[in-house]
């Protein structure tokens, strides 16, 4: 885990590979519970019996949001900021859904540092270089440029 003092501190890290997060399993009660949080219940994501047969490798895959959605909690497993007020999702650049991830599998972020930039007011902006690896699978299930404005 890279600790800094301040988030302007980030600045002598960029270029820096964070290297990866622990394996988190993406389970069907997981998808089921983004599924019934945002009214998406595409069958592709909740219908285990149809995708036995319709989908490749039979199981139901995640959302490509939900995959999203891991990266926060993971992140906080790679930076920490000791002196900090809050810091906040502020968007992403580039987001690609390159691969299915689906039920039962393990995924892990993949992080890199690109950018570190003034914002103003207390701001700064950490432009980071992610993927979410999944287990057993060359091509991750998302690459994106993510953007995370800390304030101290």
């Amino acid at each position: 885990m890279l600790t800094v003092e301040t988030p302007n501190d980030l600045k002598n890290h960029v270029g820096a590979d964070l290297g990866v997060s622990r394996w988190v399993e993406v389970d069907q009660d997981m998808i089921q519970a983004f599924a019934d949080a945002t009214g998406d219940h595409q069958w592709i994501h909740v219908d285990v019996e149809r995708a036995k047969n319709e989908m490749p490798g039979g199981k139901c895959i995640a959302h490509g949001f939900l995959t999203l959605s891991l990266i926060p909690q993971l992140m906080y497993e790679m930076v920490k900021v000791e002196k900090l007020k809050n810091g906040i999702n502020y968007g992403s650049n580039k987001l690609r859904f390159t691969n299915m991830v689906p039920a039962g599998s393990k995924v892990r972020l993949g992080m890199k540092i690109k950018e570190v930039n003034d914002m103003g007011g207390g701001g700064t902006q950490l432009v980071t270089e992610t993927r979410m690896e999944i287990d057993g699978q060359e091509r991750p299930a998302l690459v994106a440029e993510t953007i995370t404005a800390y304030f101290a």
